[in-house]
C-alpha cells in the first residue's frame, strides 16, 4: 500500500446512511442486516454525526433484555440518531493521503472517518479498510 495515494484508493464510496431523525430501531435494523460497524449520519448530503454499532449496543445496555421483547422495540422507535451520534469526529477530503488517516487514527480513538468534498459527504475510511488494502499488496520475496 502506497501511504501516499490518496484515501480515495481505498475508502468505502457506496455508503449506507441515516438521517439524524431516524429511530434507533432503523439504526439497528442496519447494524443486524448488514456486514458494517459505523453510520453516517447526514442530513441533506452533509455529514451531521457518526454511530457505531458499540453505540447501539451500549445504548441497549440500559434496555432491560429481562422484560418482553416489544418493550426493547419500543425504546428504539422512541430514541433517534442524533440522540447517541458522535458529533465531535475527525473528516478528510479524498484527496488527503492514506498518512494522513492513519496519523488520526494512531493519535485518537476512531475507526472510521468519513470523508468530504465540498461540504458533502463522499465515502468513509476505516481501519478495516486499511488492513484490507495492506493484506491485498503483493509481497515481493527475493
Amino acid at each position: 500500500m502506497n501511504i501516499l495515494a490518496p484515501v480515495s484508493t481505498i475508502m468505502t464510496k457506496d455508503l449506507i446512511t441515516v438521517n439524524p431523525k431516524d429511530s434507533l430501531k432503523v439504526v439497528k435494523e442496519i447494524f443486524d442486516s448488514k456486514r458494517l460497524h459505523h453510520i453516517p449520519v447526514v442530513r441533506y448530503k452533509k455529514i451531521v454525526g457518526i454511530i457505531s454499532k458499540s453505540d447501539v449496543l451500549y445504548f441497549m445496555k440500559g434496555a432491560n433484555p429481562e422484560k418482553e421483547k416489544s418493550r426493547n422495540e419500543k425504546l428504539l422507535e422512541k430514541y433517534t440518531a442524533e440522540e447517541i451520534m458522535t458529533t465531535g469526529m475527525a473528516k478528510l477530503e479524498s484527496d488527503d493521503r492514506i498518512n494522513v488517516a492513519l496519523e488520526v487514527f494512531k493519535e485518537n480513538l476512531f475507526h472510521a472517518i468519513p470523508v468530504v468534498d465540498n461540504d458533502e459527504l463522499c465515502g468513509i475510511v476505516t481501519t478495516y479498510d486499511i488492513i484490507k488494502a495492506l493484506s491485498e499488496d503483493k509481497v515481493n520475496i527475493n
